[in-house]
Order: structure tokens, then sequence, then C-alpha cells
């Protein structure tokens, strides 16, 4: 379903071309590149140089945070454990909470001294203790990213301190987004902390978003000077959740100007409705020869459409299932095809599936059923 969502996206962008006259157009923003996607539906609503790899400083933090979280989840880690934390973390230059060689910290602190200050020194000491060392935890990152199909990224570090070769994307960084809020809800919540206090210092986000947009509630900033200053933004409104990715804008205060027109352009002009839930009945079909009589068929994940405002009542579905369907019938099989289509255009096709197993009926049933059948 992921890959149907980039379709959408790609759709969307075409239909919307004939009536562009109608919207109002996307802004250009003083970045390098940047994406607005929706979280649910994945539709792309704003783009420029979105697969150009390029250096994505600390964005890079949201696989290594990902990565630690996955940790925590599978109960390899805890957050109340003893991180020794070693000279090589310690000595990590850039942004840091002043970890001693030989200190032994909690990881909870660690792990949002990474996520709110965009501590290296922290980021390091996690990645040696998940992994043993950070060239190792590195390859971890590069794994997942492949079996995502970041096609754009390769990380070199866990920090994102500027390495040759240490790249990524818009779009890969607006997909690890996507993935930190949709497997992590519990602990998303603390892309969005204001301010966090370590050995009792206190350190304040650098994301100025979470200030100036109460709708904002996460995710990362990063700079260096390969990168210039990047942001992944992601805000709610009415139920309805963008993100917004800017990399390589010229100051500070351009990257938040620019994630800010970007988010309000999309909640201006389109609105994100969940059209079908997973695993609930779309339609009933008849099953011949089967211990039921009729199967429900549905979509096995969310069906969210993101369109412009005021174009929902030109939405129309329409369903191809086949015409005759005998048992047995294995939950998930693919039965049909449910089509959005908006005025004469197809919007996007999604499989109709089986929604429950249906075994081979006795000898009456079938007996019956195909007694039916020649009649009919």
């Amino acid at each position: 379903m992921r890959r149907l969502h980039i379709i959408v996206g790609l759709l969307l962008l075409t239909l919307l071309a004939p009536a562009h006259a109608a919207l109002e157009k996307a802004p250009e923003v003083p970045a390098r590149a940047w994406l607005l996607v929706d979280h649910h539906s994945g539709s792309v609503l704003a783009e420029h140089d979105a697969d150009e790899p390029m250096p994505p400083a600390s964005l890079t933090k949201l696989m290594t945070a990902y990565l630690v979280l996955e940790k925590l989840r599978a109960g390899e880690v805890s957050l109340r454990e003893r991180v020794t934390v070693s000279d090589r973390a310690a000595g990590t230059p850039g942004a840091n909470i002043f970890l001693r060689p030989g200190g032994t910290p909690i990881l909870e602190d660690l792990l949002k001294s990474a996520i709110v200050r965009s501590a290296n020194d922290a980021t390091v000491a996690l990645a040696e203790h998940v992994a043993g060392s950070e060239s190792r935890f590195v390859e971890l990152m590069n794994v997942r990213a492949r079996s995502w199909g970041l096609a754009g990224t390769r990380f070199v570090n866990s920090t994102g301190l500027d390495a040759p070769g240490h790249v990524s994307t818009a779009r890969d960084l607006s997909r690890l987004a996507v993935a930190m809020i949709r497997d992590f809800p519990e602990h998303y919540e603390w892309f969005g902390l204001r301010e966090i206090s370590v050995n009792e210092l206190k350190y304040y986000n650098n994301n100025a978003l979470l200030w100036r947009d109460t709708t904002v509630d996460g995710l990362k900033t990063g700079f260096t000077h390969a990168a210039g200053w990047c942001l992944v933004g992601s805000a709610r409104r009415e139920n309805m959740r963008l993100i917004a990715t800017v990399l390589g804008a010229p100051s500070e205060a351009a990257r938040v100007d620019a994630a800010q027109r970007l988010l309000d352009y999309g909640f201006r002009n389109f609105e994100t409705k969940l059209l079908y839930a997973a695993d609930r009945p779309t339609t009933e079909v008849r099953v011949w020869m089967g211990e039921q009589a009729t199967l429900p068929l549905g979509v096995r994940q969310n069906l969210y459409v993101t369109l412009p405002r005021g174009w929902y009542s030109r939405l129309r579905a329409r369903l191809t299932i086949k015409e005759m369907l005998e048992a047995p019938v294995r939950q998930g099989q693919r039965i049909g095809v449910l089509a959005l289509q908006l005025d004469d255009k197809v919007f996007a096709e999604y499989p109709l599936v089986a929604l429950r197993d249906v075994g081979t009926g006795g000898w009456t049933t079938r007996a019956m059923d195909s007694l039916r059948l020649w009649f009919r």
C-alpha cells in the first residue's frame, strides 16, 4: 500500500494540472530542496529537487532514533539502563551535552538529548551502546535504508556531521518522518519537546516552529556548513497531518519560514479524508460451493485520499469484482479492484481482498449450489 500511496501522489499532481488556475500556486521557498506530503495518504502537494542527494545534517538522527526505539520496543535495551560513555563519544564535535569519558548516563537522557538538543556525543554513545561501535550501527542504518527503498540515502555516521558520501534526499527523509510518526506514536511526542534538562542543565529545541505554530508537534532540525539549514516539520490540523521537509536553506530563519509557508499552503488548499477503514467490509459478494454463502471484501490498510478543498463531491468509487467466486477462498486473497474516479479520470486503484477464509462446503451445499448455477 505504501507503493500505491506514491502512485496516488503522482496522480494527484497530474490531476491538478488542468485545474491549476483554480488553485493557489505552491510556494517557491529559499532552499536547495523541499517536499510537502500528507502523512496519511502519501500525496505529494509541493516539491522541488526532492530526489537530489545532499548532506542531511542532523536530520540523520531520525534514522538513529528510529533504530534505537526499535531496540527499545524489542526489549533489547531499556530507558533506565546505564550507558558507558567512550572517549570517542565524549569527543564528538558539534552540539553536545558535555558527556565525560567513563560516565554512565541513562539511555532515556541520551535519546532525548539526541532528539531535542541534537547532541552528537549522546548520539554516538547510543550507537556504540546498541551496536558495539558506531561503524556497526551505521551498517544497520544503511541496511534499513536499502530495505525501505531509500535510494538516495547513504549514511557514513550516526550524527549527520559532514562526511564524504553522507547524503539523503528530501523524499527519503520525509519517508523517515512518516515511519517515525506511524511506528512510534508513544515516543513521537519527544520530537515536540521544547526543552529538556540533563544533569541540571537545560537545553532548548532548535525547531523554532514549535514556538511559532501551535499545530506543529515535531520533528527535527539540522545544520552543517555543507548541508545548510535543514528542517523536517510536522503539523496536525483538523485530523489532517502534513510533513514539510526543507534542505539547504540559507539561514535558520529561512528554513523556518520555508517550512511554515509549505505547511500553511497545504492546509489552506487541501483536505484529507479516510474513505475506507482497514479490514472493514466495503461490500459483500456471493461465494459458491463454500461453508458460507457470502464473503466480505475490503482494503488491507486505511485508505486516505487527499484532494483540493471542495473536490470530494467529484469523487466516485467503482468496484470491479470477479463474476463468479468459488470456495475455497483465503483471507487476504485479491478478489477485485476498488477504483477511485475524479470526474472522468481514474484517480487511483486499490486491491479488494477477502476479509476472511471461506472453506469448501459440504456435499449438500455443493450440490445445491451446482443446481442453482445450472438454473442460473
